[in-house]
């Protein structure tokens, strides 16, 4: 994630902008989840947008501030069925455009929700879940509505699992997941790449019974799985293509997707 707002300073810089312009974004507007996890050093290389996927997979995007006002009748148009979009980050940073991108995707009839990027480094996992559902990141069985999404990946800002050990990340990520499903009945969705997990968790921590799984991978397949997963929900498989932001596949028709919705 935080690649993408060096790239997008990069070239901001490039184009000559005056210090009279706006200053490209930090790391909470910049971030959409995965756009950190083509770093080549951690295995996860930019491989080529892919174009397509079995017809038994649905496409969708994810988005961030980062992608401003999205334009969803055309995504919409171009084949996005579902959406997830940036609400909260820790426990201090809302997403600007999150209600023009949870509400817009929504009236266009895709189905949406949306994402907490995790930052096990301020705070507990069950306090940043309280404040994912109370700005954005809760669930209605409206039958549109996915469950939210727990974005576990690099830390942006300093050591990538956020100096905790194998047994505490484990242990966050099962207080915010057992948080957010006393408050919405539902269990969140966790986002994060193998190569984190490994690293993070010690490959650790069994979340498959009840989290489903949106797994990045840029290298052209899902790719091997964390700990006891035993497929992925959902792939993103790049980080730009038709559609705004990242490039999402559902993994399975879409009336599974529906019924992932519905509970």
């Amino acid at each position: 994630m935080w690649l993408a707002a060096a790239l997008a300073a990069a070239v901001w810089l490039a184009a000559g902008a005056s210090s009279a312009a706006a200053a490209p974004p930090t790391h909470p507007d910049a971030d959409h989840a995965g756009s950190g996890l083509s770093r080549t050093s951690h295995g996860v290389s930019a491989a080529p947008y892919i174009a397509q996927s079995p017809a038994t997979q649905v496409p969708g995007m994810d988005v961030s501030a980062w992608q401003g006002n999205v334009d969803w009748q055309t995504a919409w148009n171009n084949g996005a069925k579902f959406a997830y979009v940036k609400a909260t980050e820790g426990t201090g940073y809302v997403s600007p455009n999150f209600a023009q991108q949870y509400n817009g995707s929504y009236n266009v009839g895709m189905i949406r929700a949306s994402y907490h990027f995790a930052r096990p480094d301020v705070s507990g996992g069950a306090a940043q879940a309280d404040y994912f559902v109370s700005h954005g990141g809760g669930w209605s069985g409206d039958g549109k509505t996915l469950p939210g999404m727990l974005d576990i990946e690099w830390n942006p800002y300093g050591a990538d699992c956020y100096g905790q050990s194998y047994g505490s990340m484990v242990a966050w990520i099962k207080a915010f997941s057992d948080e957010y499903h006393a408050r919405t009945t539902r269990w969140p969705m966790i986002y994060t790449a193998t190569s984190w997990w490994s690293e993070c968790t010690g490959n650790t921590g069994d979340f498959s019974s009840t989290n489903p799984l949106a797994l990045a991978n840029y290298n052209g397949s899902p790719g091997p799985m964390p700990f006891n997963w035993g497929f992925q929900t959902i792939w993103q498989s790049a980080d730009h293509g038709t559609f705004p932001g990242d490039q999402d596949w559902f993994n399975g028709p879409y009336t599974q997707l529906q019924k992932l919705a519905t509970g």
